[in-house]
């Protein structure tokens, strides 16, 4: 029986090295995003916003030209963490 994801690690590459996490709490939230907001203005240099819904009056904005990668990765909560 496959796993729900708890959520979903997004990290923004930008220029510069940078990088950035936020999350959302379904693949949908994030898909609506990114053809919503991050495509149509893939090229402009005009601040876009990216929702952070976990951080309580805290907000972020990049310039979508300067996105070069965008890394999903599912977060289950119910995994045992395991070191070996």
């Amino acid at each position: 029986m496959p796993r729900t994801p708890s959520e979903f690690s997004v990290y923004i590459m930008m220029e510069g090295g940078h990088r950035e996490e936020v999350r959302f709490p379904t693949i949908q939230d994030f898909q609506k995003w990114y053809s919503s907001e991050l495509m149509p203005k893939a090229s402009s240099d005009d601040f876009i916003s990216v929702p952070i819904k976990n951080i309580q009056g805290e907000y972020m904005v990049v310039r979508p030209s300067r996105v070069i990668a965008l890394r999903v990765e599912p977060v289950f909560y119910g995994s045992v963490e395991r070191d070996f």
